[in-house]
């Protein structure tokens, strides 16, 4: 999971600022008075270059000029904020034009600043700065929405995105993908004879374990109550069934220093793909829900999984635990 800390780690990446411009004077300027901004710099000479590098590298900030050749300024800003790769980049705009309809028409637009030539290095570094912060906490904001604040993991909304892209990769690559739905067996007992409190304590205990023991690639998620969803992309389903059952194993192993007679256990079903999937998202989470069920159903603490790319029935189970 991403780092939620606003203060950027030594070995995170770092800001990417694109500079629009045809000209190689303004280019140099700025690199070389924003040198101690610790940023990279893409370059590009005319509005039709700028895009394609907008799209390209998604920087983290935008510079850009009005005057430039073969596409304006403002057009360059409008394409900008209509392409949703590039809409949520912040645009500061340089400018030599005084007049207030042109800075009125660039804020219209979604632009974020307006600095006119020549300018004065001390404020545009400082505004520089500003925006490269602004734009770190409205990143932070948007990831925070994405986490469950009980466990810490990604919520409901992350996965269902990130579940329709990864469906899609599938579906136009044909790369393996699997995903697991995984339920704590009588969570219910635990709230009703421990309190809510260590029922909490139990969904924060499996999220860490789930974090352990699945690999840097799988997205750990809580699909809500006592569920539990992991998305492992690039992976056959023998090989997250694999994952399914260390996870399984380690619930089973865990000791609970506060109430020493607490048995947790979970349950998981499994829908995977190793090429092209036959099915819709809805229709292969359907078929994790199946097996989870069915691991219910035949007696709970075990992984049910099923390869979907097998016909003519979509599912071949195979059972442990």
């Amino acid at each position: 999971m991403p780092s939620l800390n606003p203060t950027r780690p030594q070995d995170e990446p770092r800001p990417t600022v694109l500079i629009i411009d045809d000209s190689a004077d303004v280019h140099r300027l700025l690199k070389a008075n924003l040198k101690s901004e610790e940023l990279e710099f893409i370059s590009a000479s005319d509005g039709l270059e700028g895009l394609m590098a907008a799209q390209q590298y998604t920087p983290s900030l935008i510079i850009l000029d009005l005057d430039l050749p073969s596409m304006d300024g403002l057009s360059v800003l409008k394409r900008l904020k209509e392409l949703s790769k590039t809409q949520q980049i912040p645009v500061i705009v340089l400018s030599g034009q005084q007049n207030p309809s042109d800075k009125v028409a660039t804020f219209d637009m979604g632009a974020i600043d307006y600095i006119t030539k020549p300018f004065e290095m001390t404020e545009l570094r400082v505004r520089v700065r500003s925006a490269l912060r602004m734009q770190q906490l409205v990143q932070m904001l948007a990831q925070r929405a994405q986490i469950d604040g009980l466990t810490g993991l990604w919520n409901r909304t992350f996965f269902d995105r990130r579940w329709s892209e990864e469906h899609a990769r599938c579906t136009r690559h044909a790369h393996p993908v699997a995903i697991a739905l995984l339920d704590l067996d009588h969570f219910k007992d635990v709230n009703d004879t421990y309190g809510h409190p260590a029922g909490d304590m139990v969904l924060q205990t499996v999220a860490r374990i789930l974090q352990r023991e699945c690999r840097h690639s799988d997205l750990a998620c809580r699909y809500g109550g006592e569920e539990f969803v992991l998305l492992m992309p690039d992976t056959a389903t023998h090989e997250a069934a694999a994952v399914c059952e260390r996870i399984r194993a380690a619930v089973e192993a865990a000791r609970w220093a506060r109430l020493p007679n607490l048995k947790v256990t979970v349950s998981i079903g499994i829908a995977g793909c190793s090429g092209v999937c036959p099915v819709s998202p809805d229709q292969w989470v359907e078929e994790a829900d199946r097996n989870l069920y069915s691991a219910k159903r035949n007696g709970r603490n075990m992984t049910v999984s099923a390869d979907l790319s097998v016909a003519p029935t979509w599912a071949s189970r195979t059972t442990s635990g």
